[in-house]
């Protein structure tokens, strides 16, 4: 399997008036082909903004993004539109990201027309390549001429994904695509983007806050806080031998179907962070019960505790839940 992703130092800071915010902050991380590296944290870590870095819909502040192997922020605005049809995203809300004037057949060939996949003229070969895209994400075909407004949540969002194949892409940014679902149509969005990624090799970036998806549809979880990795392992290790507290925190807050099993929930406490010029050390410190003098005093980076398993944490493997 080879490398398709690979990011280095990625930074993406903003001005603000009260000083600069540090919205993605030297992160580091790679995919294989075909897999899914999946996102989590807190509202507010940077998740969201990482993933239209990688795409360039923010513009990086510094660092790389290699695609096959190019450094993609090194290319020019027209060659970035040409790499559009290799890149994608899926959005968070399936309603304000659709043109609320056009109908089912005219968002998903949008992206074709725009990219020059075909010409105007050419009405009977996108129709033809509109209702293959409609089958291939479960649409009735009689819904081709209907307004996303009379459309559910779930059908909605199922045009969101038929408009990110429509230029039949490598990668996809999938920005929390099911949090705005009900849940049982979660799970049918869910399984569908699984059946799309083995039939296409589709390579994934899956961003969410949920860590029940994430365990289930991802090869490697990524846990952000402010801005910064502080964990990533594969599903199986982060769940069973969490190393960093913020991990240890999030999983403890999941709830278990099963009266009988008693949770030992970490509540966290102390102020946060600012992500506006939060200077050196561990920014999670200040609501860190383990932390300790030099956590605050400097800079903490990832290490790999074992094969595959990088936690930025100088007490990883001392606290009681990982003893």
């Amino acid at each position: 399997m080879s490398e398709l992703l690979r990011v280095e130092h990625l930074k993406k800071y903003f001005n603000t008036p009260a000083g600069v915010l540090h919205a993605v902050d030297d992160v580091s991380f790679s995919i294989e082909k075909g897999q899914t590296a999946g996102v989590v944290g807190e509202s507010g870590c940077g998740k969201s903004t990482l993933g239209r870095a990688i795409l360039r819909l923010h513009e990086p502040s510094e660092g790389h993004v290699f695609f096959h192997g190019d450094d993609i922020l090194t290319y020019p605005k027209k060659q970035m539109k040409q790499l559009r049809s290799r890149m994608q995203i899926i959005f968070q809300d399936p309603y304000s990201s659709l043109n609320p004037r056009m109908t089912v057949s005219q968002a998903i060939a949008e992206p074709m027309l725009l990219q020059g996949t075909f010409k105007k003229g050419q009405k009977r070969e996108i129709e033809q390549e509109v209702l293959r895209i409609m089958d291939l994400v479960g649409l009735a075909r009689r819904l081709v001429n209907t307004y996303p407004h009379e459309l559910d949540g779930g059908r909605r969002q199922r045009i969101g994904i038929a408009r990110a194949l429509a230029l039949n892409p490598e990668f996809i940014v999938c920005d929390e695509p099911v949090s705005a679902l009900d849940v049982s149509i979660q799970a049918q969005v869910l399984n569908l983007m699984q059946d799309l990624q083995e039939q296409l090799n589709l390579t994934y970036l899956f961003i969410t806050h949920d860590l029940s998806v994430v365990k289930h549809l991802s090869n490697t979880i990524i846990v952000m806080y402010l801005g910064q990795i502080v964990e990533t392992a594969p599903p199986d290790e982060i769940f069973a031998h969490p190393m960093h507290p913020y991990t240890q925190a999030l999983l403890s807050a999941i709830p278990i179907p099963d009266p009988d099993i008693q949770m030992k929930r970490v509540i966290l406490q102390g102020e946060l962070t600012s992500p506006i010029n939060p200077g050196v050390g561990c920014r999670f410190a200040k609501r860190c019960i383990y932390a300790q003098p030099e956590c605050s005093q400097q800079a903490v980076t990832l290490r790999e505790v074992s094969p595959g398993h990088q936690v930025a944490c100088p007490i990883a493997g001392q606290t009681p839940e990982t003893a």
